[in-house]
């Protein structure tokens, strides 16, 4: 009996995803088309809802004016920062509970239900804790740590590490939970036959395990990385953007409530959905190599 062509089982492969993924896909599209469309459509006007007969088609200059403003430039920059940081040190965090999950036994669903607490509490409920725990006056952190009146938040870069800790602590559970589903499918006779060999820990971790969850590490890496990068409670609770901490969700945010500018606002949101999408392909186009350098393709 000849073996299918690998073509021909990719493209079965991809036909079956195809069918199955559509009846969602088709649902999310309607859901979401007509905001999207909406929103391209004010971010080529000047429009303000102080003035709603003042407004005016100015085409893409919007975008030419945002894109030549600082003030995107350095919100990108902090967005990138806090995402970058947090991404990655979710990610070895993740694998640390992961490991340690898959390896307890007896009392393995208290200690399951304990690392999950912090993904179950919601994001500003967190934001507010942390916030309060950090603060000048009724903060408790300054205290334990000796440094008296610190102002965290006075300070961009420690503000930012606030946000940050507060992002990690929150969501470290979601990439530990991604990450434990490709540690249990890594092969038990990949590793016994390392052992062998006299392989070390850490060279079976480097060369068996971490190949072995290469799929869940990106699918992880893809959903946290577009998380990360619409990243908008913790900013807004702690800091408001104050102190050169403004993510692109809250300029978006500050353009269309604050400020009441919903075309300048739409085309910040345009933007943003924009940088999403192409770290989504670029992620994406990575996943799907991968995935097929596994398979043998």
């Amino acid at each position: 009996m000849t073996a299918e062509p690998v073509g021909d089982r990719a493209r079965d492969e991809r036909r079956l995803g195809l069918s199955l993924a559509a009846p969602s896909f088709l649902v999310m599209i309607l859901v979401t088309a007509y905001p999207l469309l909406y929103a391209i459509g004010l971010s080529l006007y000047n429009y303000r809802l102080t003035d709603p007969g003042g407004r005016t088609f100015v085409g893409l200059g919007n975008y030419l004016v945002i894109l030549r403003d600082p003030l995107w430039w350095s919100d990108f920059g902090t967005t990138a920062i806090i995402t970058a940081v947090t991404v990655a040190v979710e990610l070895v965090l993740g694998f640390g509970f992961a490991a340690v999950m898959f390896k307890i036994v007896h009392v393995r669903g208290p200690v399951r239900t304990a690392i999950l607490i912090p993904y179950g509490m919601v994001t500003v409920v967190s934001a507010f804790v942390w916030r309060y725990a950090f603060a000048l006056d009724s903060g408790f952190v300054n205290q334990w740590l000796g440094l008296g009146d610190f102002n965290w938040f006075g300070h961009r870069w420690s503000a930012l590490a606030v946000i940050c800790l507060s992002e990690i602590w929150k969501t470290t559970p979601f990439v530990s939970l991604l990450l434990l589903a490709g540690l249990v499918q890594v092969p038990h006779d990949m590793q016994e036959a390392a052992m062998v060999d006299g392989a070390t820990a850490w060279q079976r971790l480097w060369k068996v395990t971490l190949p072995s969850m290469k799929a869940s590490i990106m699918v992880a890496l893809l959903f946290r990385t577009l998380d990360a990068w619409r990243i908008f409670d913790n900013p807004f609770v702690m800091t408001g953007g104050a102190g050169d901490t403004e993510p692109l969700s809250l300029l978006a945010y500050r353009q269309d409530v604050s400020l009441v500018n919903l075309g300048m606002g739409s085309a910040v949101s345009v933007l943003l959905f924009l940088t999403v999408a192409a770290i989504a392909w670029i992620f994406v186009r990575g996943f799907k190599t991968d995935l097929s350098r596994l398979r043998g393709q």
